[in-house]
This record gives structure tokens, C-alpha cells and sequence, in this order.
């Protein structure tokens, strides 16, 4: 693999640099960097801008570096590896928990969310965004030209790490991944050398980049495809828990089957009495279906209408602008405490379901506030034509369960209950493991497939020989004996 730059690079597989052992006194020769915003620890704003997203999450970095555009990345990647240090990108910091418990004494977080901004490009029908932009904007910018974007289910979540790691959004069964529609990433390689990787350059960093993950670099710019779409019929359908296990066994026999142009997803949801919750939800149990219809009104309707006749207590789907729809999930904004656990189910037979409800259903005794099933499936389990190393998800539905942690013994509760419900769905698992949804360390193979997998450890090797980047879900390197390392 040749990387195309205007600086040499080699490919050779080389022993990893041995790190120095104080590396508080590494960490120092980035002081001064970037005037001033590289963070460590004992400055007094050191605390402030270590935290991710997910503050449940204890992350404390060599240093936390905030650069504002490519060249500071570039200079913070450059010094940190001359060092000794190790680099590791991150904007929100969403799925921070993998990277944290990897250990982070001797890396530098380049945290990009300074880099947000949106351009749009309506003659290219694409968008252009900084490397830590989130999802907002773009989807405000796509509209405005009567477009939309293939975003997430939450606004504040990050474009680059959200793409990178796959993306599975409302118009996902008929448009595939997120990762399949970018056209060009800019990234600051391990030598400190910006690249631009597409379909024409680099086109096998670029194939690694559609869903391998951030092992390759740190992200400086995106640029993705805007779609024909200016609304959806979209909303969701609410009963109470206790009414949860038919309308769970019409989905599970609908999902798999249904046309390509809606996504729905499954959800057992436990409210806490709090202010912070809508009043007809705050205490409540109850069971949620949304997601959302590209046609018209009374297509949509028509494929709804047997968990229609289920008689939710709400019935919210009618025909939405796009732009509303990162917020349909109704996902938490602006961080909050979480533990969670995932997997990827082959098929929902009854005894998974039955397996499912005993876990969390209505007589459940659980700390578990979300439990959720996304329906895969459509173009997501088919081969996508010039995509990436991540051209389909291997399998019918993917699993989150969560629970809010706001003190530790919460957390640790919370985590035991989380895996308990992945381990008793196992038997129905398809060995598959999508990887934005993996918040905790995971062995990363499962998320590729034998050969796929081959092919990214050599393009890391290739970009990273040395081993300075760091990745939440990392993708190792290879020795020249053939063996894979860090």
C-alpha cells in the first residue's frame, strides 16, 4: 500500500517505540502547543475538557489537546510521536469506555470539537464538515437545500466517529450505512502528514476508513453524500409494559420481511420519577416502537397497520420534515452517566423473545432504564456496491441495553444487568458485533469478517507502523513475523 502524500512514506512493519517512562515529562513538551489548549493533568481546565461524552466514564489522558484546524492536529500528532506518546482522536467522546480502559498514561486525546464546521455543496449534492462536528448541523444544512443526510438517532452525536464505525440511521434498510456514503475523508496520518483519501487517492485507506473505525488517524474533514429526501412518515407507537409481549411478537415476525423503506427499532423503556422527564413518562414502564417511512402517507400507514391494530395508548406517526428527525429517538443531549451492553441476533424466534421478556419485561426486576432491539436487514445485510470494509451488518437485529450510572454502585449494577440480557439472547446471536453500539472492550474481529479483517490490520500497519494511534476500537498492526500487536 502506498500512501499518496507529498512527504515519503514507508510501509514497513517495524518494531513498536519503546515509551518512555516518565511520561508526565513527555506530556510537557506539548505545553505551549496550539497557544495554550493542550491540557494536563493539574492544569486548572484539565478536569473540564477530559470529560467524554459519557461521564460515567473516568478517562485521564498524558495531555488533551483542542486543536482548531488540520495543521494543529498535524503538529499535535507530530510532537506527541517524537515524545513518545501515543495519540488518540476523539470529538464527543460518545463510546469513550474502550479507549479509557485500554489505559491512557501515555496518550494525548486530540479532541476535535473545536472543528465543527458545516459547508454544503448543492451542485456536488454533498456536505463538507470539520472533523468534530456533530450531527445537528448537517442535517439543518441538508435541509435547508430540501435534502437530508443518513444521520443518527441523536443530534449531538459526532459525524466522524459515527460514520468511521458504520452509522445506522431512519433511512438505513433502504440506504444502507452512513459509512457507505462518504466520498472523502482528510485525516492527519501517524507521521503527522494530512491525507486525503477518496475513491481516486488512497482509495485502500479510504475502503478502511467506511466502517474500520479511528485506528487510521485522526479525522480532520468529511465529506458525504445529501439524499432526495425532504420528509419521512415517522413518529412512534407507545403501550404500557404490561401490554409489551404481543406487540413484541408482531415486530419480531414483521421486521425481518418488511420493505426496505422503513427502519424501526423495539424498546423497553423505564422512566425514572424525575423532573427531567415529560410528565407522561416520568415513573412509567412502557414499550416504544419508532422509526420512519420513505413513500407516501398511506404507504406507510399500510405498513403499520398490523401493530396499529395492537391499539398503542400514543400514535405519533404522521409525515415529519426530515430535519426532525435526528431527535425521533429522543435520545439524551449534552452527556450523561451510562453503562451498557450489545450484540448482533441472528433472528428473533419465540424463545429468544421469551428469553428477552423474562430479562426485562413486565415482571423483570431490572436497573436497566433501556433495553432496545434495531431492526437490521434491507440494504444493511446486503453487499454495498463500492462500499467499504463495512458493506453490511451480519444480522437481523442489533441488541443495546443500558442503564443510567450516576454513582458507581449504579454502574456496576447496571453493567451486570446489561450483560445478563446479552448473555441470555446468546444462543440466537449471529457471532456478528457492531461496533458503534460495543461500549465496552471488545475483541474488534467481530466486527469484520475473516478476510476484511486481514486487509485492515495491513493498511494499519501501512499508515501506523510505529503504533502511535490509539483507537477506542482498535484495529492491531502486524509484525513482520506476521504477528498482530497494539
Amino acid at each position: 500500500m502506498t500512501i499518496e502524500t507529498d512527504r515519503p512514506f514507508t510501509t514497513a512493519p517495524t518494531a513498536p517505540v519503546t515509551l518512555p517512562s516518565d511520561t508526565v515529562a513527555a506530556g510537557h513538551a506539548l505545553r505551549g502547543l496550539l497557544g495554550g489548549r493542550v491540557y494536563l493533568p493539574g492544569d486548572e481546565r484539565y478536569d473540564a475538557v477530559r470529560l467524554p461524552w459519557n461521564v460515567a466514564v473516568d478517562q485521564r489522558p498524558a495531555a488533551i489537546a483542542l486543536p482548531r484546524s488540520a495543521s494543529e492536529v498535524a503538529t499535535v500528532v507530530r510532537v506527541a510521536a517524537e515524545s513518545g506518546l501515543r495519540v488518540a482522536p476523539q470529538s464527543t467522546g460518545h463510546n469513550a469506555r474502550p479507549l479509557a480502559e485500554q489505559g491512557l498514561d501515555d496518550v494525548v486525546i486530540v479532541r476535535t470539537s473545536e472543528m465543527n464546521a458545516v459547508v454544503t455543496d448543492p451542485v456536488r449534492g454533498t456536505i463538507r464538515v470539520e472533523g468534530g462536528a456533530i450531527w445537528e448541523p448537517a442535517v439543518l444544512a441538508a435541509s435547508a437545500h430540501g435534502k437530508a443526510v443518513l444521520h443518527g438517532s441523536s443530534p449531538d452525536v459526532g459525524i466522524a466517529g459515527y460514520s468511521l464505525g458504520g452509522g445506522i440511521g431512519w433511512y438505513a434498510r433502504k440506504l444502507g450505512l452512513a459509512a457507505n456514503s462518504l466520498t472523502a475523508v482528510e485525516l492527519v496520518i501517524a507521521d503527522g502528514t494530512l491525507v486525503r483519501a477518496d475513491a481516486q487517492q488512497n482509495a485502500e485507506l479510504f475502503w478502511a476508513l467506511r466502517g474500520g473505525g479511528g485506528s487510521f488517524g485522526v479525522v480532520t474533514a468529511l465529506e458525504f453524500k445529501m439524499y432526495d429526501i425532504q420528509s419521512a412518515y415517522a413518529g412512534f407507537m407507545m403501550w404500557d409494559l404490561a401490554d409489551v409481549e404481543p406487540v413484541l411478537r408482531e415486530w419480531a415476525a414483521w421486521a425481518p420481511g418488511a420493505p426496505d423503506e422503513v427502519t424501526t427499532s423495539f424498546r423497553v423503556l423505564r422512566f425514572p420519577p424525575i423532573p427531567d422527564v415529560p410528565p407522561f413518562l416520568a415513573g412509567r414502564q412502557v414499550a416504544m416502537i419508532d422509526g420512519a417511512v420513505l413513500g407516501s402517507d398511506e404507504h406507510g400507514a399500510q405498513l403499520l397497520a398490523g401493530l396499529r391494530a395492537l391499539k398503542p395508548e400514543l400514535d405519533t406517526f404522521t409525515r415529519m420534515p426530515a430535519r426532525a428527525l435526528d431527535r425521533l429517538h429522543m435520545d439524551p443531549e449534552g452527556g450523561a452517566p451510562a453503562v451498557s451492553d450489545s450484540s448482533m441476533l441472528a433472528g428473533l424466534p419465540d424463545a429468544a423473545i421469551d428469553a428477552w421478556l423474562a430479562e426485562v419485561g413486565p415482571d423483570a426486576t431490572t436497573s436497566l432504564n433501556l433495553v432496545e432491539l434495531r431492526q437490521l436487514g434491507g440494504a444493511l445485510g446486503r453487499p454495498h456496491e463500492g462500499g467499504g470494509v463495512l458493506g453490511q451488518l451480519d444480522g437481523a437485529f442489533a441488541t443495546l441495553n443500558l442503564a443510567m450510572a450516576p454513582v458507581p454502585e449504579m454502574g456496576i449494577q447496571g453493567h451486570a444487568d446489561a450483560v445478563r440480557v446479552t448473555r441470555a439472547l446468546a444462543p440466537y446471536s449471529s457471532g456478528a458485533q457492531y461496533l458503534n453500539f460495543a461500549e465496552n472492550p471488545t475483541d474488534t474481529r467481530a466486527g469484520f469478517r475473516a478476510e476484511a479483517w486481514r486487509q485492515l490490520v495491513g493498511i494499519r500497519s501501512a499508515v501506523d507502523p510505529h503504533g502511535v494511534l490509539l483507537a477506542n476500537h482498535r484495529v492491531p498492526r502486524l509484525y513482520e513475523d506476521g504477528r498482530a500487536t497494539a
